[in-house]
């Protein structure tokens, strides 16, 4: 019998905090964007053009949720990926705001908003979809060289 403990995957382990916890956590606008659904300006994010090799974390709760290897430049103004880590990394809702139908996405682990996900648009990518993610939800985290 294995008797080694076990180390939290902070990827599927659920984060649970009250909204005062989150203000206190994330500034004014990580908070809009994260925990209010909002959506940061095109062009304006820290990685919608960043080509640097490494892993994107949740920015509320550092799950690992995309890599460098699926990203892609879509030229949207938005960091964009054509598959997350893994599935069980991210959840979807219908989102029916702005009088669109869209598919919201969210961390598994603590419920934050991240973007929304598209297909069939064109893109030579293997899945045909682009995670249209904002860069103010995320964390690079690069590679060690």
């Amino acid at each position: 019998m294995d008797t080694t403990p076990s180390t939290p995957d902070p990827a599927t382990t659920k984060v649970r905090k009250t909204d005062e916890e989150w203000r206190e956590t994330l500034t004014p606008e990580e908070y809009r964007v994260l925990r209010q659904a909002g959506t940061e300006r095109a062009y304006t994010g820290e990685y919608w053009d960043s080509h640097v090799k490494g892993s994107y974390r949740c920015r509320a709760c550092g799950a690992e949720l995309f890599t460098s290897e699926e990203k892609f430049d879509s030229h949207c103004g938005w960091p964009s990926f054509w598959a997350p880590l893994a599935e069980d990394r991210v959840v979807y809702l219908h989102d029916r705001s702005l009088g669109m139908e869209r598919v919201e996405v969210r961390c598994a682990a603590c419920d934050s908003h991240l973007g929304h996900v598209f297909e069939g648009e064109g893109y030579d990518t293997p899945t045909d979809q682009r995670y249209c993610i904002n860069s103010i939800s995320l964390t690079l985290v690069p590679e060690a060289d």
